[in-house]
């Protein structure tokens, strides 16, 4: 498959040189055929994307709609809007479950870029969620494993204290935050469980009872519940 630059020249060859087929069975020139039409299509997709960067650029550099009229090959600002927006359905998909591409109307364009606002803005929230408890993470961590000779662990709390000792040291990435937040949590939990069984407290010290009372009220703020 020729590179993006080079199918067009590609497809041209392929149209001006088509009549060396007639000779061969209808089968072979069909499919040869059709295998035009699909990179045709592919061709045309990718240069309706273009043009809608472009557009999007010629518009945030002030052009008005009218400016934008003639390029688009229409009469009137309006209908210069409408194309715009048509065009902008080729880098948008819509709800369905199969992501199927927006139908090329103004309206379902607007829907399909709301919604994608909304979804964008959804997801920084969460980030800013994410990096708002990873910041609290490692020094709730750091304090419950301080105090980890004031706790009176069971063998599967102190299996996770171990965990949390392991990766402590090198939490830098998101995944290894991931790993330091499931031990965290796996280790207040087997505490919690370790106190109802035994009736007595899992600190054995006023630092190691709040260490503790601090990694349980994270893991509520965080919406898990140890």
């Amino acid at each position: 498959m020729p590179a993006d630059d080079e199918l067009y020249g590609a497809l041209l060859y392929a149209e001006k040189h088509s009549p060396a087929l007639r000779g061969q069975p209808d089968e072979v020139r069909r499919t040869a055929a059709l295998k035009r039409v699909l990179l045709w299509e592919y061709v045309k997709e990718r240069a309706e994307l273009h043009q809608a960067r472009a557009v999007d650029d010629a518009r945030e550099a002030g052009a008005h709609w009218a400016h934008l009229a003639p390029p688009l090959a229409v009469n009137a600002p309006s209908a210069a809007y409408n194309k715009a927006k048509r065009l902008r359905a080729t880098a948008l998909t819509d709800e369905t479950p199969q992501a199927q591409p927006v139908r090329r109307t103004p309206e379902a364009v607007l829907r399909a870029e709301r919604r994608l606002i909304l979804e964008q803005a959804a997801e920084r929230r969460a980030q800013e969620e994410a990096e708002k408890r990873h910041r609290l993470l490692v020094p709730v961590a750091t304090r419950l494993l301080g105090q980890r000779d004031g706790l009176r662990p069971d063998e599967d709390a102190d299996y996770w204290l171990e965990e949390i000792e392991a990766v402590l040291p090198h939490c830098h990435t998101p995944l290894q935050m991931v790993s330091l937040h499931r031990y965290l949590h796996a280790a207040v939990r087997a505490l919690n469980r370790h106190e109802e069984r035994t009736a007595r407290p899992a600190g054995l010290t006023e630092e190691a009872r709040l260490a503790l009372a601090a990694a349980v009220e994270f893991m509520k703020a965080a919406a898990i519940t140890p």
